[in-house]
């Protein structure tokens, strides 16, 4: 619901989950368990899946401690009702496909750009006033997509991007200086796959920066390179392991919902269309430290990067936009 421009929490907020595979499923748990949501309506092409994930999850609530949230099995109609929607439909990368290729999720580009056009235009027969949250991969393009094929306003389309690679930054930082992640302050930008690349100059532990860290601990000196490409690997080694990711980024996503529905203003480094910052005009759908509140999209950071940051930004847009090109319309 909108109210004067802003999302207006309504009396029994609503979620809709589009997508109920390995990660609707978590996204789901995790937004039952948050006791924010009064009804969660499930959607997914698979009639049997969408019913037995209803239920299973339906029954769980009744666990102590026991909530009320009321999980359905649902149809797009439920959009029209929606407080906010969160979209995990399409496949996934698997571990057989994987091959050591950090660029693999942009293998799904052509089956999953077809699946967000099919779910964008369901979603806009009910709704225009609804944040729309993406996880569907290849992100940045998905989210491109949804941002600038559709008329829906672009501050509520916004997708997870680089949320979960900067949970993992933050908790390889904190394991670097054997402290807690909660006083770390880092983030991965660009695009949410290969070519992210850690925001290290403006990192902070504790109010110190990384180079203070490192004399302050007498810790080896960092490698922007080399943290990089361990963050964006620590992604697959998950995936070699368990057959896919669900877990933090399904928190991610839900903690986005709570960001918005509570109107936090809260920085999340979330990929959206880059139009006016850092250079980009609409061209290109990535992850910067953007401000979420009521309104969705409040306003992108114009931060400051060091030489190699910017090059990095640069050649992730450029990744990113040739992918779309790939699959944009004719």
């Amino acid at each position: 619901m909108k109210t004067n421009g802003r999302i207006s929490m309504s009396i029994a907020p609503h979620l809709v989950v589009i997508g109920i595979g390995h990660v609707g499923s978590d996204v789901v748990t995790n937004a039952a368990a948050l006791g924010l949501f009064s009804r969660i309506s499930l959607i997914d092409v698979d009639d049997k899946v969408r019913e037995g994930q209803a239920l299973d999850n339906h029954q769980a609530t009744a666990v102590a401690p026991v909530t009320t949230t009321t999980i359905t099995a649902a149809d797009y109609d439920a959009c029209r009702s929606a407080d906010a929607i969160i979209v995990s439909a399409g496949p996934s990368v698997l571990p057989d496909t994987y091959g050591g290729d950090h660029d693999s999720r942009n293998s799904l580009a052509q089956i999953n750009s077809k699946i967000i056009r099919e779910v964008m235009e369901n979603i806009c027969r009910y709704t225009h006033s609804a944040p729309v949250i993406l996880i569907t991969n290849p992100l940045d393009v998905n989210v491109h997509i949804a941002a600038t094929e559709f008329d829906y306003p672009t501050n509520l389309v916004l997708g997870t991007g680089t949320a979960l690679d900067s949970a993992r930054l933050r908790r390889h930082l904190a394991d670097w200086a054997g402290v807690s992640p909660d006083p770390v302050q880092a983030f991965m930008l660009g695009e949410h796959g290969a070519t992210a690349f850690p925001y290290l100059s403006h990192a902070t532990i504790g109010g110190l920066t990384l180079a203070e860290v490192t004399t302050t601990l007498g810790l080896p000196p960092l490698s922007a390179e080399q943290v990089g490409h361990d963050v964006v690997q620590s992604a697959f080694d998950v995936l070699e392991g368990k057959g896919w990711t669900s877990s933090g980024i399904s928190k991610a996503a839900v903690s986005l919902a709570r960001a918005m529905l509570l109107d936090q203003r809260s920085i999340h480094p979330v990929c959206t269309l880059a139009d006016g910052v850092m250079g980009f005009h609409g061209e290109v759908s990535l992850s910067l430290p953007t401000v979420i509140g009521g309104r969705g999209v409040e306003h992108h950071l114009d931060i400051a990067l060091n030489d190699w940051e910017q090059q990095k930004l640069l050649a992730s847009a450029k990744a990113v936009r040739g992918v779309y090109d790939s699959v944009r319309p004719t």
